[in-house]
């Protein structure tokens, strides 16, 4: 069996998401959204709940479609409100549709689209670290607090410097993998 981050321990969802997404880098740029959503989701809860709800958030939320998010209103977020398969927070469903609405600006106004818009903050290539235990893994570094403000200003919410290094690590903006994991490259 090869050896891991611990964080991810033996959940077979969490082991699949260690082994094939958490630490990719992710150009395309629904999907860089849909990680930047369920993060702001995971704000106060173990990550391993979003995993479990992901297909749910993907019904909930027009597969992540950006401009059919941008479009919700109020009755929209009610059945959201009423749906058990996500997480069910008024702020987080309003955070998600405004957070459709500034990324679809940056689409069309930032060189690069979002993909340029976040990639940047890392000279558009992944910062890797390699600590030696899941422990020497930061919660927040500079390149996040940048990335966060920046966010914030182009209209985006939930969108804290802890939330914003879990992003940068599910979506391969930093690989985080300690070095005896066998995705340490």
């Amino acid at each position: 069996m090869p050896k891991r981050c611990s964080w991810c321990g033996t959940d077979p969802l969490y082991v699949a998401y260690h082994d094939e997404e958490w630490g990719v880098p992710e150009y395309d740029a629904r999907a860089l959204w849909e990680l930047l959503s369920l993060e702001s989701f995971q704000s106060g809860l173990s990550w391993i709940t979003i995993l479990r709800k992901r297909e749910a958030f993907r019904a909930g939320f027009a597969g992540f479609d950006p401009a059919a998010v941008a479009r919700f209103g109020e009755p929209e977020v009610q059945a959201l409100l009423t749906d058990a398969g996500i997480v069910r927070h008024r702020g987080k469903i309003a955070a998600t549709i405004d957070g459709a609405r500034a990324f679809l600006q940056l689409e069309e106004s930032y060189p690069g689209g979002f993909p340029g818009f976040v990639w940047e903050t890392v000279g558009g290539r992944p910062r890797v670290n390699r600590p030696g235990t899941s422990a020497g893994v930061p919660a927040v570094t500079p390149e996040a607090e940048i990335l966060s403000k920046r966010l914030k200003k182009a209209g985006f919410r939930f969108v804290g410097p802890t939330i914003v290094y879990a992003f940068m690590q599910a979506a391969g903006l930093v690989d985080d993998h300690v070095a005896d994991c066998f995705k340490a490259t």
